[in-house]
């Protein structure tokens, strides 16, 4: 390339070479390349569109990966980076009978990103930080959509690009430990027509450890962290810390966000604005900002019986490694550490414990109140 006479060719020389280097471009690159386009009677590219998406898990992250090239994304995430959960559980076990663990909104003392909130007729569980609550879930892929098919809405093309996309496997049989397999045959007997749950996991990482609701230490099951960082390596940037308070509105169109970081409020002014909070957090910053919601959130209502069976150890298996579908509930082997540690009637260490998670069909009657409580 000459300076500065050069050629059109040479100006898209120099685009190119930038584009295709995946370095980022500099104040003084920029000038030079607005340069030789200016010089040569080209117009400089309009400036990319701008996105904020709020939220990391599983709306968000995939929103954020998505949008990132059409649109110079901001990722606005409320928590920090998830530490999963590291210490021993026996021996924080021993804690119980002390009374340490009182209130279940405790558990973040034990697990920072899970949020408890509680109302007077439930505890409401969710992830605070990158990943969202997938982070803390068990990694289930299972499609259960044949109520909506009844109301006419077809997912089969939304489902076959995300069974192309993501890491689903049932190859985690191959650790199931001699009680997972019993389990099964006991379901089988009963009539409950059990099968392996579909996962979304890397199964040869797996150990068998049971932590997956509390945090997978050996990067065996897959959250939207990756997503997150997908997007980040496209160029879309992070900011951790940041909770978005209400959104500004003009006309019917969103024109600011506004956010509250370690630092002081922050303002943003984007061409597009992807609210994924989650089904608690977005309501509420609707509300704060002046959109009325209908009140039809429903939850996943989670019921764990337990019982005594000496050297069952379920604390060693992967939780929910298959599923019974009946009318209105699922059943599932699920260890739920939440119980553990603070429900008085589970006081049997967890090696010598049977653990069955009733999940519930819920009704569209709650609505999130201003603090993120849920009333019903």
């Amino acid at each position: 390339m000459n300076l500065p006479g050069g050629s059109r060719r040479d100006a898209e020389d120099a685009g190119r070479f930038f584009a295709q280097s995946g370095r980022t471009w500099t104040s003084q690159m920029v000038q030079m390349y607005q340069f030789f386009l200016e010089g040569h009677g080209m117009s400089v590219a309009a400036k990319k569109k701008t996105a904020v998406v709020v939220g990391t898990g599983a709306g968000g992250a995939m929103m954020a990966k998505e949008l990132q090239g059409r649109y110079q994304v901001t990722i606005l995430e409320k928590g920090g980076e998830f530490r999963p959960f590291s210490l021993s559980v026996e021996r924080m076990a021993k804690l119980r009978p002390s009374g340490l663990f009182f209130d279940e909104r405790m558990i973040r003392m034990l697990i920072p990103n899970m949020l408890v909130e509680k109302t007077r007729d439930m505890i409401m569980v969710r992830g605070i930080g990158l990943g969202g609550t997938t982070t803390l879930a068990t990694g289930n892929a299972v499609r259960y959509d044949g109520a909506l098919r009844q109301i006419g809405i077809d997912l089969d093309e939304q489902f076959d690009e995300l069974y192309q996309e993501l890491p689903i496997t049932t190859d985690h049989q191959k650790h199931w430990t001699k009680t997972t397999r019993k389990m099964f045959r006991l379901f089988e007997r009963m009539g409950l027509d059990p099968v392996v749950t579909p996962k979304l996991m890397d199964a040869d990482q797996c150990i068998g450890c049971g932590h997956c609701a509390i945090g997978c230490r050996h990067d065996a099951k897959w959250d939207t962290r990756q997503l997150v960082d997908e997007a980040v390596s496209f160029g879309a940037e992070l900011m951790t810390g940041t909770e978005v308070t209400d959104l500004e509105i003009t006309g019917r169109q969103v024109s600011a966000v506004h956010a509250r970081t370690v630092r002081g409020k922050r303002v943003f002014h984007p061409d597009l604005v992807v609210l994924a909070a989650g089904g608690l957090g977005t309501p509420v910053i609707l509300e704060r900002s002046g959109i009325v919601c209908r009140k039809t959130l429903f939850a996943d209502p989670v019921l764990c019986v337990a019982g005594p069976l000496e050297g069952l150890r379920q604390d060693r298996q992967l939780l929910m490694p298959f599923i019974s579908q009946q009318d209105g509930y699922i059943l599932a082997p699920y260890m739920d550490y939440l119980s553990f540690f603070f429900n008085k009637d589970w006081r049997l260490p967890m090696r010598d414990m049977a653990s069955i998670m009733i999940k519930l069909a819920d009704e569209e009657k709650a609505a999130s109140a201003g603090k993120g409580f849920t009333s019903r």
